[in-house]
């Protein structure tokens, strides 16, 4: 059997340094800085280095150009191990996507491995998850919203409207850095997504799903009031890698 590392060395060496002929997403660059994790043992603030970031969730016309290029990526070919049955159920077949969908809107039913394959192949890579929360904690006007209650209501209530995956990307606010869709669009793939879960290093120590999804959860959390990453980390605590959600795309970031 091929490994993913395998497959995924073979894939890239066959594009390699090509984007396949895909639109290019455009980035910007996220200013370093320091913001609170939600979870952890050490809940002092945590240093984020500058790094680029896609303005804009993957899109089911990006994704559409990815397949065709390759092969092991196509619904039907994909290795269960790699992705569930439900990989790109709202496509019809490996090219065609259903009638409800655009495809400027951006691409669901991606497991972590496509998702990061997509990236990898364009010399990117998926943002961690500290990337990504620090990212996503920027209002229109400020880099740190995080203790700001309106900002976090609001995202708790765009939480609450149904059928976002089927708006186009670029259909929220852009933020302070300049990037759009963080909320109110689709759940987003990172990098360590399930870290949260973890003892060791990877995330401050000593969670356990347990603590996502009782009134222990409470008791470990760094802000009482942001209900919207309560949500995103119990989510990610939910999930498996070879999983296809409905909800969940991803966007690609890049190192500095």
């Amino acid at each position: 059997m091929i490994s993913y590392k395998g497959m995924h060395v073979l894939i890239c060496l066959i594009f390699s340094f090509s984007v396949w002929g895909q639109t290019h997403t455009e980035m910007k660059k996220i200013g370093s800085g320091t913001y609170t994790p939600l979870y952890g043992s050490d809940t002092s603030p945590a240093y984020v280095k500058s790094f680029y970031l896609d303005v804009y969730p993957v899109t089911n016309a990006q994704y559409l150009s990815f397949v065709k290029s390759n092969a092991n990526w196509r619904k039907s070919n994909v290795k269960t191990i790699f992705a569930d049955k439900m990989y790109l159920l709202n496509w019809i077949n490996d090219t065609t996507l259903t009638s409800s969908m655009s495809m400027q809107s951006a691409v669901t039913y991606v497991s972590w491995y496509s998702a990061k394959a997509y990236c990898a192949c364009q010399g990117k890579r998926l943002p961690s998850m500290d990337e990504w929360e620090y990212a996503a904690m920027a209002s229109e006007t400020k880099p740190n919203a995080q203790r700001d209650s309106a900002f976090n209501h609001r995202i708790v209530a765009n939480y609450e409207i149904p059928k976002t995956y089927l708006k186009k990307v670029g259909s929220t606010y852009k933020n302070y850095w300049g990037i759009y869709d963080m909320h109110g669009l689709v759940w987003e793939w990172t990098s360590d997504f399930n870290s949260v879960l973890l003892s060791g290093e990877s995330r401050r120590d000593g969670e356990t799903s347990r603590d996502l999804f009782c009134a222990a959860s409470s008791v470990n959390a760094s802000n009482l009031m942001d209900y919207a990453a309560f949500m995103r980390y119990a989510f990610r605590g939910s999930i498996k890698a070879n999983y296809n959600i409905q909800s969940l795309g991803f966007r690609c970031a890049k190192s500095i």
